[in-house]
């Protein structure tokens, strides 16, 4: 008896459990790791193009046009819109210090390590650390200077390219969110996850330009990065679950 007829026999539920069994490792084994791939590869040539263009002076003038653009042609230091909305730009961009990506992806750690899920928790911890080094690398050796166009709205220590802040809250929202679209059976659970990680990503990325402490296209290269690296570590990661190496996520009902 061949595999049509085989299955032409199946109950109903059991043809439908076979189909799903079917899609989810031809997605765990083909399409995902694809899809990770190319996305890591497009958006990783986009950093290095943004670079170069960066290096040339080719993106200066747009640079300063927006930057200007958010700040009161009478008097510099002082942003566009209602002092609370300045207040509340600082509050935002805290969401991707070094202190809250720590602090949130120990907290998500800890939480995958104490529910039983180990493997996943330790990767969470160096998919994030990993970033962490790959952005104080990549900001030691472009080692550009911070704007001096107007003056910055709160204290910066580092280097302005790429932007730590937009590339570390690209690889730790977006990192979290794929995971926990990954392990929850429900689409509504996925879309809020996905859509909560890529709104804090340009969120913290715009609030860093509003407070002219980078330019503008440092805050693009950092998102081009991070979510360059957060795909990079996806597709590893489907690599390890596929060799039962990482929990699999939970079977939907």
């Amino acid at each position: 008896m061949d595999a049509h007829s085989r299955l032409s026999r199946l109950p109903g539920h059991a043809l439908a459990g076979h189909a799903a069994g079917a899609w989810r490792r031809l997605r765990l084994n083909e399409i995902g790791p694809l899809a990770a791939l190319l996305v890591a590869s497009t958006l990783g040539y986009g950093f290095f193009y943004l670079a170069d263009e960066v290096g040339e002076g080719s993106t200066a003038a747009l640079d300063r046009k927006i930057l200007v653009a958010l700040r009161n042609p009478a008097d510099l230091s002082d942003p566009i819109g209602p002092p609370w909305l300045e207040e509340t730009m600082r509050d935002i961009t805290g969401l991707g210090s070094v202190f809250t990506i720590v602090f949130l992806t120990v907290s998500v750690a800890a939480y995958l390590i104490l529910s039983g899920r180990q493997r996943i928790g330790w990767f969470v911890i160096a998919a994030v650390g990993g970033g962490e080094i790959v952005s104080t690398l990549l900001k030691g050796f472009y080692a550009r200077p911070r704007p001096d166009l107007v003056p910055h709205g709160m204290e910066v220590f580092t280097a302005s390219f790429p932007s730590g802040h937009a590339m570390m809250s690209a690889v730790a929202y977006l990192t979290l969110a794929i995971l926990l679209a990954r392990i929850d059976p429900s689409r509504r659970v996925k879309a809020l996850a996905l859509t909560i990680g890529v709104a804090m990503t340009l969120l913290v990325g715009a609030s860093r330009i509003y407070l002219g402490v980078h330019w503008p296209s440092d805050v693009v290269a950092g998102w081009c990065m991070g979510a360059a690296w957060a795909s990079l570590c996806w597709f590893v990661a489907l690599q390890l679950q596929r060799k039962g190496e990482v929990e699999a996520p939970d079977p939907p009902p």
